[in-house]
């Protein structure tokens, strides 16, 4: 089979990954073997090939928004020909407290797909059948694969930032996820402002139905209940915080961030302003989610690169050429 995998990890103008061929990969006891059909390019895929996140499987392929065809493997539940797909988090230990009480995106033994084992950009690849999630029915593979990380970890985000009904929403980025979790909120009658560079992005955004999109740095034209910090960029955590209004929450969607600056109490925290992180995941969100996403038909903007050009995707990513997000497709 065809795959992509990271050589060192490094700076993405710089060539990090490196396309090979390879045997199909075996799936051990309780794993699916399944042909990718779609994957999606999620932001962490580019912290994985550029060395942002340490390294947890030498020369991995990235890859965890993939949508997939059941070919083989212990199939337990599933059958052979069944569509699923493969997100970010591939297993957890099952028994430790976290686990046992509903929290398992926190559980110290948890693995993700493209980081501790070989992803989607590839034309084939295992998951252990417990992690395979259904998939909903009125989308084809390439609008299917975004909703498998930047669908699911958005609406985690939205769920940690606790909007009040009828309240005010602020997304700063929009890229493939908040573009997703923008229509999720729309859905349940969140008023949304956009704060995110490039014009793509904020007529993408005005076009979904958000109230006003602006520059990344700009004030949103009302205090915001909540917010959802999508870009990477710890900077941008004072000037969201300062749009919040009293008793707001801030969550923090991504994996990485750079650092955050100095935070001034009185102008950033007081008047039980709330910083949340967002790890992971749980199965259970992923499957409320793709259930929403089956009853809302939700609008996946999407850019199709060829497998053979992983690469330029993870590339383009970076350089924020696209609006929406990108997908490789086998």
């Amino acid at each position: 089979m065809r795959a992509w995998r990271v050589l060192t990890p490094g700076p993405v103008a710089g060539g990090p990954l490196q396309a090979c061929r390879e045997p199909l990969p075996e799936p051990d006891d309780g794993e699916l073997l399944v042909r990718v059909l779609a994957c999606g390019v999620c932001r962490t895929d580019l912290h994985v090939t550029e060395g942002d996140l340490p390294v947890h499987r030498k020369h991995v392929v990235p890859g965890h928004e993939v949508v997939a065809e059941v070919i083989g493997g212990d199939l337990g539940s599933h059958s052979l020909g069944d569509r699923v797909g493969i997100p970010w988090l591939r297993s957890t230990c099952g028994q430790c407290r976290y686990c046992l009480r509903g929290d398992e995106n926190l559980c110290p033994a948890s693995t993700y797909t493209g980081w501790d084992a070989d992803g989607g950009y590839a034309e084939f690849a295992t998951v252990p059948a417990a992690f395979a999630l259904p998939l909903p029915s009125g989308y084809d593979p390439v609008t299917l694969a975004p909703l498998l990380c930047a669908g699911i970890i958005g609406y985690r985000a939205l769920l940690r930032a606790v909007v009040p009904p009828g309240g005010v929403l602020g997304l700063y980025g929009f890229g493939g996820s908040a573009h997703l979790t923008a229509q999720v909120a729309l859905a349940q009658g969140i008023r949304v402002h956009v704060m995110t560079r490039g014009d793509d992005a904020q007529q993408l955004a005005l076009d979904l139905g958000a109230s006003s999109a602006q520059g990344a740095y700009d004030a949103p034209p009302e205090p915001l209940d909540s917010a959802i910090l999508f870009a990477p960029a710890g900077e941008l955590v004072p000037t969201a915080l300062e749009a919040l209004d009293a008793g707001g929450t801030l969550a923090l969607a991504g994996i990485h961030l750079t650092d955050i600056p100095t935070l001034n109490y009185q102008r950033h925290l007081f008047q039980e302003r709330t910083i949340r992180s967002v790890t992971a995941n749980t199965r259970h969100d992923a499957r409320e989610f793709l259930a929403f996403a089956g009853e809302h038909p939700l609008h996946v903007t999407t850019t199709p690169y060829p497998l053979d050009e992983a690469d330029r995707a993870l590339a383009d990513l970076s350089a924020g050429r696209f609006a929406g997000a990108a997908v490789i497709v086998p």
